[in-house]
């Protein structure tokens, strides 16, 4: 059977001073050390046999797939499939004493955190960016393939690979900035799952 694997790479830190939930909001670009971080792991890839590359459209998580195109020659796809999970809280500060949502107005939108009330559900996120991964490993059957996408469609894709609930404690979440999760697959059944951190230096 044929070993294909499917790295799914979160982009860099994004230069964010106002330090709000930007989720799907256009415009948010990579920091300095976001691309460092994302030049890092690009250069972790140097010899693999990537075949193909794909990322979310929005802009960080292109200009995190430019050194990879870079480094493997290819050029780079947009998939709908990898976007940020779609959220109502986008544009509010959401953590610390500053966050928005200690104001009674938000409340209803978190009656239901399993779910997640306030956005897109778990399964709805885990469901679409397996279509992605999948379509990767037809198209680099045998070879390897990145997926650029978000820390929240990787952590349910992880989730789904190790059986675990999809509801999880956000604190809990092993992906940080530029990691990568690599699902193996044997011929059409995944085989491992293995997460690295290639930029860990630079977190």
């Amino acid at each position: 059977m044929p070993r294909t694997i499917v790295h799914l790479v979160r982009h860099g830190e994004v230069y964010n001073p106002e330090k709000i939930l930007y989720g799907r909001i256009p415009g948010y670009h990579l920091s300095a050390r976001g691309r460092a971080q994302a030049a890092e792991t690009a250069r972790s890839f140097a010899g693999h046999d990537v075949t193909y590359l794909a990322c979310s459209p929005l802009q960080r998580t292109q200009e995190t797939a430019e050194p990879f195109s870079e480094v493997t020659g290819l050029d780079v796809q947009l998939d709908e499939d990898l976007l940020e999970a779609g959220n109502q809280f986008e544009g509010l500060r959401v953590r610390g004493l500053r966050s928005q949502l200690w104001n009674p107005k938000y409340w209803p939108l978190m009656r239901n955190p399993a779910a997640p009330s306030w956005g897109e559900s778990y399964l709805d996120i885990q469901r679409r960016v397996m279509v992605a991964v999948k379509r990767a490993r037809l198209y680099a059957e045998g070879h390897e393939a990145i997926l650029v996408t978000h820390q929240l469609p990787i952590v349910c894709v992880q989730r789904f690979v190790r059986g675990q609930p999809l509801a999880h404690n956000p604190a809990a979440r092993q992906c940080d900035l530029a990691s990568v999760t690599s699902v193996v697959f044997r011929g059409t059944e995944i085989d491992q799952l293995i997460y690295s951190e290639p930029a860990r230096r630079l977190i």
